[in-house]
């Protein structure tokens, strides 16, 4: 009887484990074995964030950890934030590439007619260093803030058209908070106008004036120009939460933005993937339609 008690109990033991590796695996989203170089903490603003150098030989899921943001810190009417802040993590399927290819020539629709989305891609080819790190929203909005300088001469900042202002922000915290997201249950983000909140970059700057928005239809019917600025989600339900208003710790932070690139398309000309350039997340493969549920772009016209 006592052998039968304590082969049962070790049993039980053995489930309970079992259970626990299971919830940490899901948790995690386990689907890499890309080896961990940095540890990013994005718990706290971006000029706060801290990295930590990580063990060569130790194996993570993603090659990155991304805490829940607080996007409290930016959505204070008193502070005037450019630094973005939100957590991209990556698709949960790896997408099978072996049968695509980039294009090598551009049709009519592909090139772009922006001069700033021109600077954009033309800085990131010449540029020794195409996957800098650190947070995805920082490194597309510099790449996109340092073009529109390069071509304007000034910050894009002195072009926001004076109507994006509203009694509790000025036009650029306007801007700043739709470009990042910062989605709150407190009525200033909900005064913003809905059509573009929860749409990052690409709603901040259509609402600005400056390009024409891409829903998911258009993205996958080739309708993205190089150098349109990108914000996509896992889930359509966060984001549907995020344009109401709703507190980002409780949301599941499947995000990232990104700059598209080029098409990749199969034998038959047809688009099945997108080349992409962010921090290095994700742009070491195409994405395809199904690492994202909702996907959003601008592109430019300035």
């Amino acid at each position: 009887m006592t052998h039968i008690s304590v082969s049962t109990r070790l049993s039980e033991l053995g489930k309970c484990f079992r259970g626990c590796i299971a919830i940490v695996l899901v948790l995690t989203g386990c689907t890499t074995t890309q080896k961990v170089k940095q540890k990013v903490t994005l718990g706290v603003p971006e000029e706060n964030m801290v990295l930590e150098q990580g063990n060569e030989n130790q194996a993570h899921p993603n090659g990155w950890i991304y805490d829940f943001d607080d996007h409290g810190y930016i959505n204070l009417p008193i502070r005037e934030v450019e630094l973005p802040s939100s957590s991209p993590i990556d698709s949960l399927e790896l997408a099978n590439t072996d049968n695509l290819t980039i294009e090598k020539k551009e049709t009519i629709d592909e090139v772009p007619i922006s001069p700033v989305a021109q600077k954009i891609v033309e800085n990131y080819n010449n540029s020794e260093n195409k996957e800098p790190n650190g947070h995805c929203l920082a490194v597309s909005k510099n790449r996109f803030e340092q073009a529109y300088r390069e071509v304007h001469g000034h910050s894009v900042y002195q072009d926001l058209p004076k109507y994006m202002g509203t009694d509790e922000y000025t036009p650029k915290q306007v801007y700043n908070l739709l470009y990042v997201s910062a989605s709150d249950t407190k009525k200033g983000w909900r005064s913003l106008p809905e059509e573009y909140r929860g749409k990052g970059n690409a709603g901040a700057l259509v609402y600005a004036g400056m390009g024409t928005l891409v829903d998911t239809e258009g993205v996958w019917a080739g309708a993205l120009r190089p150098g349109a600025l990108m914000q996509v989600r896992r889930f359509q339900e966060d984001y549907e939460k995020v344009v109401k208003g709703a507190d980002v710790k409780k949301l599941d932070p499947y995000g990232h933005s990104f700059v598209f690139i080029a098409y990749v398309r199969n034998e038959k000309n047809e688009i099945e993937g997108l080349k992409i350039a962010d921090q290095g997340f994700q742009s070491y493969r195409p994405l395809v339609p199904r690492d994202y549920e909702v996907w959003w772009g601008v592109n430019l016209d300035i």
